[in-house]
C-alpha cells in the first residue's frame, strides 16, 4: 500500500535520525503525536518500525470495536451433565453454534463449578477441563475455607441457571430480586480473552471496580475501568492508575450486594446503559472465577465484612501511624532534612514522622545513601534526635536494583548470586529502567527471595550500624520503567534520559550543625503474550509499555502477561515479612503505591502521584473512600496539598484540614514544585494545627475503629449511604464521609470560598465544636463563615466519642493525656460507644482493654475488661442535647458536688468532672 493509497484517516509514520544518528518514529494520528524509538542499524531493530508500521495501519482489536450486539450474538454454550449435591454444582458447558471466534478461537468445552461456601457467599467458577490455565496462586490470594459447603435452603442468596443457552443469574432468597444475570449475554471464553456480562437496574449504584480517579458512584453511561498496572503520574480521571481490585458493591434501597472477580490478568470493565444498563468483563486472560456476595437488606457495611472473608482483614498498624507525617522527594541534603524537623517544632505544628524520598540515595540506588549530601553518620544522627523526640523516621524503598555486573555494589551482587531477579524470554535477567538507570527487578515468587529482602533490610536498616527506620514506603512496584518501546538499548536510553539524575547543589559540609540552629537486553518479539488480540484501554499504549516486558518470566515459571498486577502485592507482603524479621512482634507501618486485592491484610496504601489542583482534591475522598470502604485497605490518604505542581496557599490550608480525616495523614510534594510544609504560610500552618488537634484528641476513636476493622472487616471509614441506606439523596454524595463510625466530614471543596454546601440526613447531628444538636432534615444546607482555618464536622447522633481531653506534640505524649467522654443522643434519646486500647505496637498484645458505653434515660454506663493500664484518668463526661440544668449528678451512686457540675444552657451541654482511674467499670446519672 503506497502512502498515495492511504485513507484520509490513515496514521502517517517518518523515521528520521537525531543528532547521535538513533533513528526516531513519529506516528501521528489524526493529529495526535505517538512516539516509537526506531533504530535503523540492523534487520531486528527495523522490524520494530515494521512493528509501528503494522500497528499504525491494522490496529489491534477491542470490545469497544466490536459491535456489542455482534458479540451477544455469539452462541454461548450449553449445559450438560448438571450434578448436585447438596451445596454443590458441577456441569459441562459446551459450545452451542458456530464459533465467533472474535479474538480468538472458542473453546469447544468448559467446566462449570457453583459452590455455596456460607450462607453469604457463592463461588462460581468456569475453567478449560482441557488444558491448565493460569489462575491467581494462592500463594498470592489465598482462597478462603470453602470446606464447611452450606445448603442453599438456608442461603440469603440463590444460584440459577438456563441450560441451552447457558446462562446464569444470582437471586436475593428473601425477596426473589435479580442481583446478577448473563441472560441475553452469552459467554465467550477464548484463550485470551474471556467476556461475561451482567444486566443492572436502571441509574444502577455501583462503587468500586479500581484503582480510578472516577466519581465514588460510578458512571454507567459509556464508562470503561481499566484493570493494568502503571506508573500513573498525575493519576488522570478515566484511566487505569496503579492498582487492580475487581470487586463492586451494587446499593439498592432494597439492599446491598458484592461481585468479586478474583482474576490478575488486564482487563476492561464496562458500564453501559445502551439497550439497558449493564456491566461487562472483558479479560485478556486466566479463568472467570467470581464469588457473590449476599450483603444485606439493611446493612450495607454486612457486603464490606463479607468481602473480608475473602480478601482478608485489614493488617494492624501502630498507633503512632496515625500521627502527622512530612515527605518530600527533593530535600537536598541532610541538613535540609533536619531543618524541616526543627522549624515543625518552631511551629508548634505536631509532626509524628519525617520521611525522606530517593534523594538520600547514592545514585538513586536502593539500600544506599550518598556520602556527601547523606552520609551514614549523619543520617543515623537525624534518627537519634528524632526518636529521642519520641518522633519517627521513614525511607523510600524501590523495587529496581541497579545493574551493575562491573561495579562493587552490593545489593546488585548479593541478588546475582541468589538468582533472585526476574528473567527475560531468553533466561537472561530483564533489564529495565528506573531512577539508578540501567535495573533489574527482584522476582517475588523466587524461593529464595525472602532470604535476599530480609538480608537487605536487615543490614541496611540495621538500628546499630545503618538508618534505624521505624516503617517502610515502597514506590515503582507495578513495576514502573522509564525505558521506551522497544527498549533494545536501555543504557542508550539511560544516557538520554540523564538516569541516575546528577545533583545540582554543592555538598552541605559534612560537619554542619543540624537543629539547633535552624528555627543490556535481547530485543523481543512480537507475539501473542506482547500483543494479545483484545488490547485492553491501558492509558500507556502497549501492555509492555513503561514497565517490564509482559513476556518476562518468573522462577515458576509464570509470566508477566499473567501475573504483572500482582507484582506490588507481592512487594508489599516481602516488605512486611522484612520489616517482621527487623523487628519481630511489632506491627510494621508499610505504605505501597501499587496493590492487587488483599493488599490491605499486609500494608497501606496512598494514592499515587497527585497534582496540586481543586479537582484532584475533591477527588482524593472518592479514591479514599473505595480503598478504606470497598477494596479493604483502611490504612490510606493522598499526597496533602498535591505532589505535582505548585499548590497555593488557601488549597494547602483547606487540603491540611481534609488530610487530618485521611487515615494516613502525608505532607508530600515533587522535586520540582514550590515547598509546602505546613509551616510556610501562616494560614495553612493554623490551619495544619486546629485539624491535628481535633485529630489528635479523636485518635483513640480512630484507633478502635481500625481494630473492629482487622476483627471483622468494618469499614474505618464510610460513604453516607452507608449510613442511611434508604435515602437515596445519598447514593451520589462522595464530596462528605464519615470518620469512624460517627464524625461526618464535611470539607469545603471549591476554591477561594467559605461557604459550602452539606447534605444532612433527616436526624440528630451535633456540631463538633460547639456540641450544639442540629436537626437534619433530609435537605441540603449552606454553612457561610467557613475560614480558611476550619473544617465542618459533625457528630451523629446515637454515638458515644472517646476523645482525649487535650492534643499534644506526639503521640507518646498523647498516651499520657486523660480522656474524656462525649454522649450525643440519637432521636431516641440513647446512644453506644467503644474504645480499645493497647500497648500500640505488638502484633498480639499481651494486655488490652476493651469498653462498651452506652446512654439511655439520663444513665451512661461504661463496662468492660480493663487489662492493659493506660495510666490515665476519665476526667470528665459531656452530654449533648440536655434540655435543662439537671436537679442532681451522680458518679457510680454517689452525688458530685456543684463545682464538678457546669451546664451549657445555649448549646445545650452539660459537663461532669469525673476523675475516676480508666480501670473499671462505672456509671453517670443525671436528673
Amino acid at each position: 500500500m503506497s502512502l498515495s493509497t492511504l485513507p484520509d484517516n490513515a496514521p502517517l509514520i517518518v523515521c528520521y535520525s537525531d543528532n547521535n544518528g538513533h533513528g526516531k518514529t513519529n506516528l501521528i494520528i489524526n493529529g495526535g503525536d505517538k512516539y516509537f524509538d526506531c533504530m535503523l542499524s540492523s534487520g531486528a531493530e527495523k522490524s520494530w518500525v515494521f512493528l509501528a508500521l503494522l500497528t499504525a495501519l491494522f490496529p489491534l482489536s477491542s470490545a469497544a470495536d466490536v459491535d456489542p450486539a455482534k458479540l451477544d450474538a455469539c452462541p454461548g454454550y450449553e449445559a450438560h451433565n448438571v450434578k448436585t449435591h447438596g451445596g454443590r454444582l458441577t456441569a459441562d458447558l459446551t459450545l452451542a453454534g458456530q464459533a465467533c471466534n472474535v479474538f480468538g478461537e472458542d473453546l469447544q468445552t468448559l467446566s462449570l463449578s457453583v459452590t455455596y461456601e456460607t450462607k453469604d457467599r457463592i463461588h462460581l467458577k468456569i475453567i478449560d477441563p482441557e488444558s491448565e490455565r493460569y489462575e491467581v496462586p494462592g500463594s498470592v490470594f489465598p482462597r478462603p475455607d470453602s470446606r464447611a459447603i452450606v445448603s442453599p435452603h438456608s442461603a440469603a442468596i440463590q444460584f440459577n441457571y438456563t441450560a441451552s443457552p447457558f446462562s446464569f443469574s444470582i437471586l436475593r432468597t428473601s425477596t426473589h430480586e435479580v442481583l446478577f444475570s448473563t441472560a441475553s449475554h452469552p459467554v465467550i471464553f477464548e484463550p485470551q480473552y474471556l467476556r461475561l456480562k451482567t444486566n443492572l437496574p436502571d441509574n444502577a449504584n455501583i462503587y468500586g471496580l479500581g484503582e480510578h480517579t472516577n466519581p465514588f458512584h460510578l458512571p454507567t453511561d459509556n464508562t470503561t475501568l481499566t484493570l493494568w498496572s502503571r506508573d500513573a503520574f498525575g493519576i488522570p480521571v478515566g484511566t487505569n492508575l496503579y492498582g487492580n481490585h475487581p470487586i463492586y458493591f451494587e446499593h439498592r434501597t432494597t439492599g446491598t450486594h458484592g461481585v468479586f472477580f478474583l482474576n490478575s490478568n488486564g482487563m476492561d470493565i464496562k458500564l453501559s446503559n445502551v439497550g439497558g444498563t449493564s456491566l461487562e468483563y472483558n479479560a485478556i486472560g486466566g479463568v472467570l472465577d467470581f464469588y457473590f456476595l449476599a450483603g444485606s437488606e439493611s446493612d450495607p457495611s454486612a457486603v464490606a465484612r463479607q468481602y473480608a472473608e475473602i480478601a482478608g482483614l485489614p493488617a494492624e498498624v501502630p498507633y503512632w501511624s496515625f500521627g502527622f507525617h512530612q515527605c518530600r522527594f527533593g530535600y537536598k541534603d541532610f541538613v535540609d532534612v533536619a531543618g524541616v524537623v526543627s522549624k515543625y517544632a518552631a511551629a508548634n505544628i505536631p509532626l509524628e514522622t519525617m520521611w525522606t524520598d530517593i534523594d538520600y540515595m547514592d545514585r538513586r540506588r536502593i539500600f544506599t545513601v550518598d556520602p556527601q549530601y547523606f552520609p551514614l553518620d549523619r543520617m543515623r544522627e537525624i534518627v537519634d534526635y528524632l526518636h529521642s523526640h519520641d518522633q519517627r523516621y521513614i525511607l523510600m524503598t524501590d523495587p529496581a536494583v541497579a545493574y551493575l555486573p562491573d561495579d562493587s555494589y552490593g545489593a546488585y551482587h548479593r541478588g546475582k548470586d541468589l538468582d533472585i531477579y526476574l528473567k527475560a524470554e531468553n533466561g537472561s535477567d530483564f533489564l529495565g529502567l528506573v531512577w539508578p538507570g540501567v535495573t533489574v527487578y527482584p522476582d517475588w515468587f523466587n524461593p529464595r527471595i525472602a532470604e535476599y529482602w530480609n538480608n537487605e533490610f536487615l543490614d541496611f536498616y540495621d538500628p546499630e550500624t545503618g538508618i534505624d527506620i521505624d516503617g517502610a514506603w515502597i514506590d515503582m512496584n507495578e513495576p514502573a520503567s522509564f525505558c521506551n518501546l522497544p527498549c533494545d538499548d536501555p543504557f542508550q536510553q539511560a544516557i538520554e534520559q540523564s538516569l541516575p539524575p546528577p545533583r545540582t547543589n554543592p555538598p552541605p559540609d559534612p560537619n554542619a550543625p543540624i537543629f539547633e540552629n535552624t528555627p543490556r537486553p535481547t530485543l523481543q518479539r512480537r507475539d501473542d503474550i506482547l500483543n494479545p488480540p483484545y488490547a485492553i484501554n491501558n492509558a500507556a499504549g502497549l501492555l509492555s509499555s513503561k514497565t517490564s516486558f509482559t513476556n518476562a518470566v518468573h522462577a515458576n515459571g509464570l509470566q508477566e502477561y499473567n501475573a504483572h498486577n500482582l507484582y506490588g502485592t507481592m512487594m508489599s507482603v516481602a516488605t512486611r515479612l522484612a520489616m517482621l524479621a527487623r523487628r519481630p512482634g511489632k506491627r510494621p507501618l508499610i505504605i505501597t503505591r501499587s496493590t492487587f486485592a488483599g493488599a490491605g491484610a499486609h500494608v497501606g496504601k496512598w494514592l499515587g502521584d497527585n497534582v496540586s489542583l481543586w479537582e484532584q482534591y475533591r477527588f482524593s475522598i472518592a479514591g479514599m473512600l473505595n480503598f478504606a470502604t470497598i477494596f479493604q485497605i483502611p490504612m490510606v490518604g493522598s499526597d496533602i496539598c498535591g505532589f505535582a505542581g505548585n499548590t497555593t496557599e488557601t488549597l494547602c490550608a483547606r487540603w491540611a484540614m481534609l488530610g487530618a480525616f485521611y487515615p494516613f495523614m502525608r505532607n508530600h510534594n515533587q522535586d520540582s514544585s514550590i515547598s509546602q510544609e505546613f509551616y510556610l504560610w501562616d494560614s495553612v500552618a493554623q490551619a495544619a494545627r486546629n485539624a491535628i488537634d481535633i485529630r489528635y484528641r479523636l485518635l483513640d476513636y480512630l484507633y478502635t475503629s481500625f481494630h473492629q476493622a482487622h476483627i471483622d472487616g468494618t469499614p474505618v471509614l464510610s460513604p453516607l449511604w452507608f449510613k442511611y441506606p434508604k435515602d437515596s439523596n445519598t447514593f451520589p454524595i462522595d464530596l462528605q464521609f464519615f470518620y469512624g463510625d460517627s464524625v461526618l466530614v464535611s470539607p469545603v471543596t471549591e476554591e477561594n470560598t467559605t461557604s459550602v454546601d452539606i447534605y444532612l440526613p433527616k436526624d440528630t447531628f451535633y456540631d463538633f465544636m460547639t456540641l450544639a444538636p442540629v436537626e437534619g432534615t433530609g435537605s441540603m444546607v449552606t454553612l457561610s463563615n467557613v475560614n480558611f482555618t476550619t473544617i465542618p464536622l459533625h457528630i451523629r447522633g446515637g454515638a458515644i466519642l472517646p476523645l482525649r481531653v487535650e492534643s499534644a506534640n506526639t503521640t507518646t505524649a498523647l498516651r499520657k493525656k486523660d480522656f474524656e467522654f462525649v454522649v450525643a443522643p440519637g432521636q431516641n434519646d440513647s446512644a453506644t460507644g467503644q474504645l480499645y486500647v493497647d500497648d500500640g505496637e505488638l502484633i498480639n498484645p499481651p494486655r488490652t482493654t476493651s469498653i462498651n458505653m452506652s446512654f439511655k434515660r439520663g444513665v451512661l454506663s461504661v463496662r468492660g475488661s480493663f487489662h492493659y493500664a493506660t495510666g490515665v484518668k476519665v476526667a470528665r463526661v459531656r452530654f449533648l442535647n440536655v434540655q435543662n440544668a439537671p436537679k442532681g449528678v451522680t458518679v457510680n451512686g454517689r452525688h458530685v458536688d456543684d463545682s464538678g457540675i457546669s451546664y451549657d444552657a445555649t448549646n445545650k451541654v452539660l459537663d461532669v468532672v469525673v476523675n475516676l482511674a480508666f480501670d473499671r467499670n462505672f456509671s453517670v446519672q443525671y436528673l
